[in-house]
């Protein structure tokens, strides 16, 4: 059951009424308000449009949602009453709300794709693209298959790419908890200590951490403003096209990690691009599609110009040879694909081959990361115990010299 909330006027007194009602679906609420006698003036459906309930949907629940309504189109079931089984079976209440659109838009004589393209925060370009295609050739159970696939691959990867960059995240924070402890409790006893002795001068770096340690305990408040303004302002700054280009270039560009970025990218290009064309959709669309799923502003713009190239009678493999964006097996792979007729066939292996390379570089990166956090936990670990222990041995030096004369 779904929660709409309707306005109604009632017919013998002509008044306005504000409700909720409980039902299965638009037509539905619209038949329970007019069995109270009351005439139904606008019918929401309570939460949907909130965008909130978009991002409750997981990449699994898309590819569950895709490879269930996919097999029982294959078994024969017609569509409308193929998203009602679904529907039933779906535990994501968000996914829900979906759904029971897409049957009320499908009952009214739209397409599923169509009715999709309403909804782009769940399904996306590709998704209503690879869908209209299967409606066109007849093949729905097929290529909502392929979407599957070609979520889950998609998926894996940048599962594969974030569970690489965790450890990492986790030692920083570690870190940096330990040692605002030590600025806020340890090293304001350090001072104390040396403050009532005569003459103990303290080293430079016990004295910079000292002055870090007053700054955080005493102006703690204005820390909080600049790191939050800080985090503000760069998670806006990253939404604008400047912001965008600038870490998608270092995303491609920064070692370690740019290499797995770029072959990242080159397995999703590869992926979706042979989803597509296995699809029935035509190259330049294909193309489009894609520039959109890569997620690279720079890769993006390089596929948008091999498209103005192909318009004008090149090869895509020629198109995109010699593009700085593109690792050089891509092209490669096309012309072959272009000259045997095998596009789709040469993508798929090409998209093989970079998921396979995407996880041999997040080993030799997590070989790399892991001595590198051990020394630089070692040197933060060395400056913490040379700032507390470097005015003792000082203290200790001079009180030895005193004591010999």
């Amino acid at each position: 059951m779904l929660s709409y909330r309707y306005t109604a006027r009632d017919p013998a007194t002509g008044q306005k009424i504000e409700a909720e009602v409980q039902a299965d679906s638009e037509s539905a609420a619209a038949k329970l308000i007019a069995k109270e006698g009351l005439v139904p003036v606008d019918i929401q459906l309570g939460d949907s449009k909130s965008s909130r309930h978009f991002k409750r949907i997981k990449a699994k629940d898309r590819v569950l949602f895709s490879r269930q309504l996919s097999t029982l189109i294959n078994a024969g079931l017609p569509l409308i009453q193929s998203l009602r089984s679904v529907n039933d079976q779906t535990d994501n209440k968000a996914l829900k709300v979906v759904i029971v659109q897409l049957i009320t838009d499908v009952e009214a004589g739209s397409t599923l794709s169509a009715s999709m393209s309403r909804h782009p925060e769940v399904f996306n370009k590709v998704y209503t693209s690879l869908i209209a295609a299967g409606e066109t050739s007849g093949t729905l159970d097929s290529a909502l298959e392929r979407i599957a696939l070609q979520q889950e691959k998609d998926a894996d990867i940048v599962s594969k790419v974030r569970g690489a960059l965790i450890y990492p995240i986790i030692v920083l924070v570690v870190m940096v908890l330990v040692v605002g402890f030590m600025l806020i409790k340890v090293m304001p006893q350090v001072q104390v200590l040396y403050a009532g002795l005569p003459g103990a001068r303290l080293p430079f770096v016990t004295q910079i951490m000292l002055d870090v340690s007053h700054a955080l305990t005493h102006f703690w408040w204005i820390v909080l403003i600049v790191v939050a303004l800080i985090g503000v302002f760069t998670s806006r700054w990253a939404r604008t096209i400047g912001g965008k280009r600038v870490i998608d270039r270092l995303k491609m560009r920064t070692p370690p990690l740019g290499k797995l970025f770029m072959k990242m990218y080159m397995a999703r290009f590869a992926r979706t691009g042979s989803t597509l064309v296995g699809s029935g959709v035509p190259l330049l669309q294909m193309l489009d599609i894609t520039a959109n799923a890569v997620n690279n502003v720079y890769i993006s713009e390089s596929i948008h110009g091999a498209i103005e190239k192909v318009k004008g009678g090149k090869s895509l493999g020629t198109a995109l040879e010699g593009d700085p964006n593109f690792l050089d097996l891509v092209p490669n792979m096309l012309k072959i694909g272009e000259q045997s007729g095998s596009i789709e066939q040469m993508l798929g292996k090409t998209a093989d081959y970079y998921e396979k390379e995407v996880d041999d570089e997040i080993k030799s990166i997590q070989t790399i990361i892991e001595p590198a956090m051990m020394v630089l936990l070692g040197l933060v670990a060395f400056t913490i115990v040379a700032a507390v222990l470097l005015p003792v041995y000082s203290l200790a030096g001079n009180s030895s010299l005193t004591s010999g004369f």
